[in-house]
Protein backbone atom coordinates (compact mmCIF):
# COMPACT_ATOMS: atom_id res chain seq x y z
CA UNK A 1 0.00 0.00 0.00
CA UNK A 2 1.25 3.49 -0.83
CA UNK A 3 1.99 5.98 1.92
CA UNK A 4 1.15 9.08 -0.15
CA UNK A 5 -1.00 9.96 -3.13
CA UNK A 6 -0.67 12.84 -5.57
CA UNK A 7 -3.56 15.22 -6.13
CA UNK A 8 -3.98 13.67 -9.58
CA UNK A 9 -2.97 10.25 -10.90
CA UNK A 10 -4.21 7.32 -12.93
CA UNK A 11 -3.98 3.58 -12.62
CA UNK A 12 -5.18 0.50 -14.44
CA UNK A 13 -7.55 -1.70 -12.48
CA UNK A 14 -8.08 -5.37 -13.29
CA UNK A 15 -11.86 -5.38 -13.35
CA UNK A 16 -14.80 -4.94 -15.68
CA UNK A 17 -16.91 -1.82 -15.56
CA UNK A 18 -19.77 -3.87 -14.09
CA UNK A 19 -17.51 -5.07 -11.26
CA UNK A 20 -16.27 -1.52 -10.66
CA UNK A 21 -19.82 -0.20 -10.39
CA UNK A 22 -20.57 -2.83 -7.72
CA UNK A 23 -17.42 -1.86 -5.79
CA UNK A 24 -17.84 1.91 -6.08
CA UNK A 25 -20.45 2.46 -3.32
CA UNK A 26 -18.48 0.27 -0.91
CA UNK A 27 -15.09 1.77 -1.81
CA UNK A 28 -16.18 5.37 -1.19
CA UNK A 29 -18.45 4.75 1.83
CA UNK A 30 -19.41 6.57 3.97
CA UNK A 31 -18.86 9.53 1.61
CA UNK A 32 -21.71 10.85 -0.52
CA UNK A 33 -21.17 10.41 -4.26
CA UNK A 34 -22.85 10.97 -7.60
CA UNK A 35 -22.27 9.29 -10.95
CA UNK A 36 -22.59 10.62 -14.47
CA UNK A 37 -21.76 8.02 -17.11
CA UNK A 38 -18.11 7.01 -16.75
CA UNK A 39 -17.35 9.53 -14.03
CA UNK A 40 -18.19 10.08 -10.39
CA UNK A 41 -17.79 12.81 -7.79
CA UNK A 42 -17.12 11.82 -4.20
CA UNK A 43 -17.58 14.40 -1.41
CA UNK A 44 -14.79 13.98 1.16
CA UNK A 45 -15.03 16.43 4.04
CA UNK A 46 -14.68 19.92 2.57
CA UNK A 47 -13.05 18.55 -0.61
CA UNK A 48 -13.84 16.09 -3.37
CA UNK A 49 -12.51 13.29 -5.51
CA UNK A 50 -13.34 13.20 -9.19
CA UNK A 51 -13.13 9.75 -10.79
CA UNK A 52 -13.18 9.07 -14.53
CA UNK A 53 -12.80 5.63 -16.07
CA UNK A 54 -12.35 4.10 -19.47
CA UNK A 55 -12.70 0.48 -20.52
CA UNK A 56 -9.53 -0.63 -22.30
CA UNK A 57 -8.93 -3.77 -24.36
CA UNK A 58 -8.21 -6.79 -22.18
CA UNK A 59 -4.64 -7.77 -21.33
CA UNK A 60 -3.83 -11.08 -22.97
CA UNK A 61 -1.27 -13.40 -21.41
CA UNK A 62 -1.14 -16.71 -23.26
CA UNK A 63 -4.74 -17.97 -23.03
CA UNK A 64 -5.70 -15.63 -20.18
CA UNK A 65 -7.68 -12.44 -20.88
CA UNK A 66 -7.73 -9.90 -18.04
CA UNK A 67 -10.12 -6.93 -18.05
CA UNK A 68 -8.57 -3.47 -17.81
CA UNK A 69 -10.26 -0.34 -16.53
CA UNK A 70 -8.16 2.86 -16.71
CA UNK A 71 -9.04 4.95 -13.68
CA UNK A 72 -8.21 8.66 -13.35
CA UNK A 73 -8.23 10.16 -9.83
CA UNK A 74 -8.32 13.92 -9.20
CA UNK A 75 -8.52 15.20 -5.63
CA UNK A 76 -9.62 18.75 -4.93
CA UNK A 77 -9.23 20.51 -1.59
CA UNK A 78 -7.79 17.58 0.39
CA UNK A 79 -4.51 17.48 2.27
CA UNK A 80 -1.95 14.73 1.72
CA UNK A 81 -3.09 13.06 4.97
CA UNK A 82 -6.76 13.19 3.90
CA UNK A 83 -5.91 11.70 0.50
CA UNK A 84 -3.91 8.89 2.12
CA UNK A 85 -6.68 8.10 4.61
CA UNK A 86 -9.31 7.93 1.87
CA UNK A 87 -7.15 5.84 -0.47
CA UNK A 88 -6.22 3.37 2.29
CA UNK A 89 -9.88 2.29 2.53
CA UNK A 90 -10.41 2.56 -1.23
CA UNK A 91 -7.44 0.33 -2.00
CA UNK A 92 -8.39 -2.29 0.60
CA UNK A 93 -11.91 -2.41 -0.79
CA UNK A 94 -10.90 -2.77 -4.44
CA UNK A 95 -8.00 -5.20 -4.06
CA UNK A 96 -8.36 -8.59 -5.65
CA UNK A 97 -7.46 -11.65 -3.63
CA UNK A 98 -3.97 -12.95 -3.83
CA UNK A 99 -1.87 -15.61 -2.35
Amino acid sequence: MQSSYAEEFQRDMGCTEAEWLKWLPIAVAPCAWTRDGASARVAIGSGALFLNWQVLPPRVIALIRLPVLRMHFQFDGLSADERAAFMRRFDLTTQRGGG
